[in-house]
């Protein structure tokens, strides 16, 4: 699925998408800083250089419109998932959602009330197409 957003987010970088996310409001790199607490110890220079790159990526716009910039996401977390989860399970899997479900429950990863949460979401999905 192509889009503009098509690159990948690193670690670091997901972590400030998900402060993102999480916030009501656009936020300054400081309130960013501020809320990656003890997860970076992060010089306020190194989070603007990678809050850069992520503009530069198409994944946050700055306004600087007011004396101070304020960060918000171009796309929503669960847009970003959805690529993601797509991307994962086609380098992985080969597009096969059972070959992933069985993987995990292999591992142990996930078990049995893992899977009825699974099939009951199914479950509900199916009604919902009938209807």
């Amino acid at each position: 699925m192509p889009s503009r957003h098509s690159k990948r987010l690193g670690e670091a970088e997901l972590e400030i998408m998900q402060i993102l996310w999480s916030a009501q409001a656009p936020l300054t790199a400081r309130q960013i800083l501020q809320q990656l607490g003890d997860h970076r110890t992060w010089a306020l220079s190194t989070l603007m250089t990678a809050l850069s790159r992520l503009g530069e990526k198409g994944f946050v716009r700055c306004d600087r419109s007011t004396r101070t910039n304020l960060y918000t996401p171009t796309l929503s977390a669960q847009t970003y998932q959805a690529q993601e989860g797509q991307s994962f399970l086609a380098r992985l899997y080969g597009n096969s959602l059972p070959s992933l479900v069985a993987s995990l429950y292999d591992s142990r990863a996930i078990g049995k009330a893992e899977l009825q949460e699974l099939r009951d979401y199914l479950d509900h999905l199916e009604e919902d197409a009938r209807a």
